[in-house]
């Protein structure tokens, strides 16, 4: 049986993730990347159009080559639901299989009423549901707190108690992929973003407290039940401070905007993203020496820990997202020469590389949409993609 299935979909499934990673490209340059010969690249592709995976249009003229075709999703091939769940708020958005996800739906903050926002999400997603019907094929959420075996298991930054997410289904029989905000968007940035063409991504943001994650081979390294990268609670901070996820000296309370409040004397922010970017502004203006002071502590602080996930993990590039990079350069030299202090010895002469992350405020969503069309877009889904085809075709 496996190896019928390997047969049936290894060059289908090479030039879906084609597709995937550069859609609109053309049929040569898919059959060239593959190794595949046009006659092969001729009768995948065909196949895949006649099962409304693929679409192919003509690519433009160029020179006096054979004409190509351009690879684009099908009009009515498999699509993921995206669920974003946020401090800020919650969306709900849909994916082709080229991974790029259009927003349907958003809803406000609602600080500790998990059950609300669940029940908002779960109506927005039967309503994707009526209108797609079994074109969804999955439902792929990245929440802000720590995922275990497939549960919110501390959200803390939503003010939610433990929250078991299979309710928003809108049927049982549709597979729920959850992740780390932190872990997707690194996932995304890997793959498709800053860390493109490196083997070893070490991805690190800063929003309200510290995420990420190593992506090895396009693959995040989150541990056996999932719960794995939470480095903003490794014991990079003071061992006085108790976190509340239960630890002492946890990283994340030296490196947001709860820090920056802590050195400025001032009470904690009831919004520690918002009040971050207003200290890193006064800081970047000049004329405050409080805020460039704090600025200069955090920033401290946050390249002593990267050096050392650096020389723990052997990455080939860091990433850094989310507020990493405007505290970096707002703090330049700080960050940089404590960023070289920390790291071993033969390290310095040539760093590991830092880059600021490319993708913005939508790496999360892009990276839900990637760990959704894994599942979709693997032998077992297209086995039951084409089932579920055949039926639809049999009933006419």
């Amino acid at each position: 049986m496996t190896r019928a299935r390997d047969a049936r979909w290894s060059g289908a499934l090479g030039v879906l993730d084609e597709v995937r990673r550069a859609p609109g490209g053309t049929r040569a340059e898919a059959a060239r990347r593959l190794g595949l010969g046009s006659g092969s690249a001729t009768e995948i592709t065909a196949r895949l159009r006649a099962l409304d995976l693929l679409d192919e249009v003509p690519a433009p003229a160029v020179g006096r080559g054979r004409p190509t075709t351009r690879l684009l999703p099908h009009p009515r091939g498999p699509l993921v639901a995206v669920v974003e769940v946020r401090y800020e708020g919650w969306r709900c958005a849909v994916s082709g299989i080229d991974g790029r996800p259009s927003t349907v739906l958003a809803g406000p903050r609602r600080h500790g009423t998990e059950p609300q926002v669940v029940g908002e999400i779960a109506d927005a997603l039967r309503d994707v549901k009526r209108r797609y019907g079994r074109r969804l094929r999955a439902v792929s959420v990245n929440a802000a707190g720590v995922v275990r075996d497939r549960r919110l298991v501390r959200p803390t930054t939503l003010g939610w108690e433990p929250t078991d997410l299979t309710a928003i289904l809108p049927d049982e029989s549709t597979p729920l992929v959850i992740g780390n905000d932190a872990t997707l968007a690194g996932l995304a940035e890997a793959r498709g973003g800053a860390g493109v063409g490196a083997g070893t991504v070490l991805y690190l943001t800063v929003e309200v407290g510290l995420g990420g994650v190593l992506v090895i081979d396009g693959v995040p390294a989150v541990g056996g039940s999932g719960a794995g990268g939470e480095y903003g609670h490794m014991p990079f901070g003071d061992r006085s401070r108790r976190c509340p996820c239960g630890a002492r000296g946890c990283w994340d309370n030296e490196v947001d905007g709860r820090a920056l409040a802590r050195h400025l004397g001032v009470g904690q922010p009831d919004d520690p993203r918002a009040f971050a970017v207003q200290v890193l502004e006064r800081a970047e203006r000049g004329g405050d020496a409080d805020a460039v002071a704090a600025v200069r502590r955090v920033a401290d602080a946050l390249a002593c820990g990267v050096a050392g996930l650096v020389n723990a993990h052997d990455p080939d590039v860091v990433t850094l997202g989310g507020l990493a990079p405007l505290i970096r350069a707002a703090a330049q030299d700080d960050f940089d020469a404590a960023y070289l202090d920390g790291l071993m010895e033969f390290r310095r002469a040539d760093p590991i590389p830092l880059r600021a992350a490319s993708l913005g405020d939508d790496s999360a969503l892009i990276g839900a949409a990637a760990a959704g069309l894994d599942v979709v877009l693997s032998e077992a889904g297209l086995d039951q993609w084409a089932a579920d085809f055949e039926r639809a075709a049999a009933r006419g």
